[in-house]
């Protein structure tokens, strides 16, 4: 399958046009306001869910709904954010930007998460959930 790759190298894999880096740093943004983003974060870029559908003599086929893109992963809880404000999130715009270059923007998110704040390591899981998600590519 070919396609769905920005660059190609010179031996013919596919890869990033300007680095080898793939996974590591990411920065999450909530309406602009930084999230200090730790552990393994998660982007639900899937546009449809299938499933498919077995009849007693073969299979029939799929059906098919739309998927509901989301961001979901652990944040520090700070001294200056306010978990009250986070909780009433209903129309925000939440970026990831990975260090591979790629920039995801799930639109008209709203956060489907319970706050819960694990005290020992300061921390607390965030799930968002939206109507739409982009993807930029990396120069």
């Amino acid at each position: 399958m070919t396609g769905f790759t920005s660059a190609t190298r010179a031996n013919g894999s596919a890869g990033q046009a300007f680095s080898n880096r793939i996974a590591g740093t990411i920065y999450v943004r909530v309406d602009g306001e930084m999230l200090w983003a730790r552990g393994a974060w998660k982007v639900n870029f899937a546009r449809t869910v299938r499933e498919g559908v077995a009849g007693q003599d073969r299979v029939h086929g799929y059906t098919e709904k739309p998927a509901i893109p989301s961001v979901e992963g652990e944040v520090t809880d700070r001294g200056e954010l306010s978990l009250d404000k986070l909780s009433q999130i209903e129309n925000a715009t939440v970026t990831v930007e990975l260090v591979n270059g790629k920039t995801y923007v799930l639109s008209e998110a709203w956060l489907v998460s319970e706050l819960s704040i694990e005290t020992e390591d300061g921390k607390f899981s965030v799930k968002f959930e939206g109507m739409d998600i982009t993807e930029q590519m990396g120069a």
